[in-house]
Formats: C-alpha cells, sequence, structure tokens
C-alpha cells in the first residue's frame, strides 16, 4: 500500500471496525458466489441515467468553483443525505454514484468537487472502504481522491468531537471531560451520599472459569441460580456447559455472542446468512474446539469478553438491518455510533498475547463469517489490552465470594478487575462502556455495587457530591487490612495497582501517606511507572486538537 492509502488509515484508525458488519458478509459473499446477483449489478448500470437525472438537482447546489467555502457545502450535502439501510439498496445506491462519479470526472476539473461528491458517497456505503480508497487512487484523477480524503479527513474529526454530545445520555447524570490529559467522569448534578448516581448494564460478561460449569450462575447475567431453576441449551449447542436463570438470558445470550463462538448455527438471520457446507461446518467446529481449549488452558476472562465483544458488535449491525430492537442501556446502539466508537476511545495496555491465543480467535471468526476475522487479526493486542484495562469485576454481597482457588500464576501474571473488593472476590467479569470512564482513587467518592443480583451496575455516591466533581472508584482493595501498617497498605495497592493497568496512584491519600516513607522506600515508590497506559494515535491526536481549539 503506497504512502497515500497509508495516510487514509492514520485517518480513519481503528473506524474501520465500524462498518456493517453483516452486510459486508452478505455484499461479499453474493458477489463472489452468486451468478444472479452479479448480473443484477450489470443491470444497475443502465439505471445511471436515470439515477443522475434525478439527482441533478442536487448536484446543482453545489458549486464548483473548488473555494473552502465549496468544499464544506458539498460535504454538508452528504452528510444530510440518509444512504439505504438495506443491503440490495445499499449496492444499488453505490453503483449510481460511482457511475455518477466517472461520467462527472469525465467533463474535466469544473466537476471534479461534484464528481468527488459521487465517489465519496459511495464509499460512506461500501463494506471495506480501505480497498475503494486503493482503487479510487489507481483510477481516479488526483484532485478527485485528494478532495475525497478531505471529506474522509473532516467527517472522521466531526464524528470524533461529536461522540460526547450524544453519550452519555443526560439521564445518567454524568458526562465524559478532559482532565489531567485523560477522559473521566464528571457528576453534572449535586448528588447525596448513598444515592445511585446511574445504573448500567454491561455489554459482555464472563464468569469465573471455576464457576462457568457449575451451574451455579447465569452465563448471561451472572445471576445466582437456585436449585432446579435452570435453563440450558441441547447438550449439542452447548460445548461450554453454560447455564442460565431464564429463557430471555439463555435467548440474549445465544444471539449476542454464543450462536457464532460456540455453535455451527448462522449468525446471521436467515434472509442474509447463507447454510455451511459438510466441509464449512467441520471447519467451523474444529475451530471452535481449538478456542474452547484455549480458553479452558488459560482460564482468563479477556479473550473471553473479546470474543463475546467482537461477536456481539456483529449481532448489533445484523439487529438494525433486520430491524430488530437494541437495548440501550448498554448504550450500543447510542445515535450514529456504534460499538467499535466506543472501544476505540478507551485506554488499554500494551498486552503480548500467544500466537496461539490470536489464532484461536481469528479461525472462529474466519469459518463463521470469512472477512469478519479482520476485525481482530492486526489488531487482537490492542482490543485484548483495552478489554483488560476496562474490565469490572462482579462481586454480590459486602464481602463477596471466599472459595476462590489462589491462583498459580505469578503475582503480576494473576488477571485483575476494578473491583474495591479484589478479584479474588468476584464471581465474573463484565465491559461496561460508561463505567469504563471512571478513575481510581484510594479514597473514592463513588463504589459499584451489584445489589440487583446482577452484571448490572449501580454507581453509588460514598459521600456528597458537587455538580463538576469528578467521580472516582477504588480498583483494588484500599481498606488497611488486620495487621497491615499504614505504609504496607499503601505499598500493597500501589503494586497491584501497577501490576493491573501500569500506574502510581496519584490520589491525596497516596501523597499523604507517602510522607511516612524511609528514604530507601521513597526512592523504591519513585521508580514505579507514572502511567503506562495508553489511548489510540488518531484519537489522541483529534482530542488534542480539540484541547488547542477550546484554548484559543
Amino acid at each position: 500500500m503506497d504512502s497515500r492509502a497509508t495516510r487514509v488509515l492514520a485517518i480513519t484508525g481503528i473506524t474501520l471496525l465500524s462498518g456493517a458488519l453483516a452486510y459486508a458478509y452478505y455484499f461479499d459473499y453474493k458477489r463472489r458466489n452468486d451468478a444472479e446477483f452479479r448480473k443484477n449489478l450489470r443491470k444497475e448500470k443502465k439505471r445511471v441515467s436515470k439515477a443522475v437525472a434525478q439527482s441533478k438537482e442536487s448536484l446543482q447546489s453545489v458549486k464548483v468553483d473548488g473555494q473552502p467555502s465549496t468544499f464544506e457545502e458539498a460535504l454538508e450535502l452528504v452528510r444530510k443525505e440518509e444512504p439505504p439501510a438495506s443491503p440490495e439498496g445499499k449496492e444499488s445506491y453505490f453503483m449510481s454514484q460511482v457511475a455518477m462519479g466517472e461520467q462527472l470526472s469525465a467533463k474535466g476539473p469544473s466537476h471534479y468537487l461534484a464528481a468527488a461528491t459521487c465517489f465519496y458517497r459511495a464509499m460512506k456505503v461500501y463494506p471495506s472502504p480501505m480497498e475503494l480508497m486503493v482503487i479510487y487512487e489507481q483510477t481516479l484523477p488526483q484532485p478527485i481522491v485528494t478532495v475525497v480524503i478531505q471529506m474522509m479527513s473532516a467527517d472522521a474529526k466531526q464524528r470524533h468531537e461529536g461522540f460526547y454530545e450524544a453519550f452519555p445520555p443526560k439521564s445518567m447524570k454524568t458526562r465524559v471531560e478532559g482532565r489531567r490529559g485523560r477522559k473521566v467522569l464528571i457528576v453534572t448534578e449535586d448528588v447525596a451520599a448513598g444515592e445511585v448516581i446511574y445504573k448500567e448494564q454491561p455489554v459482555v460478561t464472563a464468569l469465573d472459569a471455576d464457576l462457568q460449569e457449575s451451574g451455579k450462575y447465569c452465563a448471561h447475567c451472572l445471576r445466582s441460580i437456585q436449585s432446579g431453576t435452570s435453563v440450558e441449551l441441547s447438550k449439542d449447542a452447548n460445548p461450554i456447559n453454560s447455564t442460565f436463570c431464564s429463557k430471555a438470558c439463555l435467548t440474549a445470550n445465544k444471539t449476542q455472542s454464543h450462536n457464532l463462538l460456540f455453535t455451527s448455527e448462522s449468525p446471521l438471520p436467515p434472509a442474509l446468512g447463507q447454510p455451511l457446507s459438510a466441509e464449512g461446518r467441520a471447519a467451523r467446529l474444529k475451530a471452535q474446539e481449538r478456542y474452547i481449549a484455549l480458553l479452558k488452558k488459560e482460564k482468563r476472562a479477556a479473550p473471553v469478553l473479546l470474543g463475546r465483544f467482537i461477536a456481539r458488535q456483529i449481532a448489533v449491525e445484523t439487529a438494525k438491518m433486520s430491524n430488530l430492537a437494541t437495548p440501550d442501556s448498554d448504550f450500543t446502539n447510542a445515535e450514529g455510533y456504534l460499538l467499535a466508537d466506543h472501544i476505540e476511545r478507551l485506554r488499554y495496555i500494551d498486552l503480548k498475547p500467544s500466537q496461539e491465543e490470536r489464532h484461536a480467535l481469528v479461525d472462529v471468526l474466519q469459518t463463521a463469517l470469512p472477512g469478519i476475522e479482520n476485525l481482530v487479526k492486526d489488531a487482537y493486542a490492542t482490543l485484548l489490552g483495552k478489554i483488560t484495562y476496562n474490565a469490572f469485576g462482579v462481586c454480590f454481597g459486602d464481602d463477596g465470594r471466599d472459595d476462590k482457588s489462589a491462583s498459580a500464576a505469578r503475582p503480576e501474571d494473576v488477571e485483575k478487575t476494578r473491583t474495591p473488593l479484589g478479584t479474588s472476590r468476584q464471581i465474573g467479569t463484565a465491559f461496561y462502556t460508561l463505567s469504563c470512564y471512571l478513575a481510581h482513587s484510594c479514597d473514592p467518592n463513588a463504589h459499584p455495587s451489584f445489589s440487583s443480583g446482577t452484571a448490572e451496575l449501580s454507581l453509588v455516591a460514598t459521600r456528597d457530591l458537587k455538580k463538576g466533581d469528578e467521580l472516582t472508584i477504588a480498583y483494588v482493595d484500599v481498606k488497611k487490612r488486620e495487621g497491615e501498617t499504614t505504609v504496607e497498605c499503601r505499598r500493597r495497592r500501589r503494586i497491584e495497582l501497577v501490576r493491573g493497568w501500569r500506574f502510581a496512584c496519584p490520589c491525596q491519600r497516596c501523597v499523604e501517606e507517602g510522607k511516612e516513607l524511609s528514604g530507601e522506600e521513597k526512592v523504591i515508590d519513585a521508580t514505579l511507572e507514572k502511567d503506562g497506559s495508553k489511548v489510540d494515535a488518531v484519537v489522541s491526536r483529534y482530542d488534542s486538537e480539540v484541547e488547542n481549539n477550546n484554548v484559543e
């Protein structure tokens, strides 16, 4: 790929994840395997003249004198248009826009802006924009390519800046704000101690490995299951022995992730899915066997959560295409944004997962929906780092569980989650879109509660809060334990924070207690990593631009 295509990749960043995934599969599969479909695409070109005539008025509204204002008018025209929703409609729209762009391009430089507008419209519905961009660069006049790139950049910037206007909803009584070089959660009204600030459902969950096959907890909502009340899948469709508390949880789990990751059922609706051949089914089941074996060997939640997150992303897009309702309590369908828009903005830590682990998920995706594996093939480590950094431990009761066996792994390798009771007290792990923005403090002003008996997170104020206060929770157990000195308690929690999230806590409690350290202890304390977490480069760049503009 040449330098211009590389530049486009930098502009779009990992927002390539946010394409219409189910449509991408449908489009590519039908184009490769259905002769009648290809014939219909060729017929579509004959309708170009009619499409040109119908769009003449809108094209004339865009002047083509090459001035910056003209570019803005052209971009605004595209933004106001609502592209077709169905796969067939998108394909028809794509073909007509490309054909119009070709006709306008042939008329010369005075029509280049109008041509670029058409080509950009086509790109907005194409399932593989980078692939199309390479074709544009090879076949179109350079001025048109430049305008298309500028439109991509402007749209990406607007989309980035508008995200935190749409998220979180005002009903959550919070907003995301930049402070100290990172995004944090701010309360938007006064809150009294003990008051629930908001409630949030998880996007995905995973039971602790030792509880997955116990039948004691629901594999979807994590609710404790009373004896004789469980609901289970058929044995041949349940290779990981999941148990559910209700038919609703079973159905949701199947739809959101289980079908794609652990069965040979199509993850797409009948209208979009294609039956697997015997060879394809065998390959898929074999890939799933390797994936399940890997999960059982690793006994970690993050690989499970990541697989379910990718599957959930596909399920959300499929639901939209099928006009099915999706829950809004986990913010996956915030207006104009997708799950990928959430995760691309989150902080992460660098991880080095094994090739075996990466290939296990990639093969499952590839055999289920060829092409979808590209979502994680090159970004697996980063996505895993985001899940790991932002995962919460789900603990029930005041103290959590007390029957979890100690890990045989080195302390620095033990998986950690955000929970003030300590990871050893949790029954499972969950990933949330809003609570990810909660910063740590060893003297927090809020705490996560799971008082509903499920993975629904309630954020409760631990003291009176004023509008504009930053919300903080404890990622680890910050209470002084019996027999611990103040210095020992401080050292323990700071070591846990470095191991789990790679930062040395700068909170006021740590600062004050640090005054009691000996000279040698102060030297050791100074060596702790200040903050080893990261954000994606493109997100960091746009955030910096926004902050600079606000200062100006």
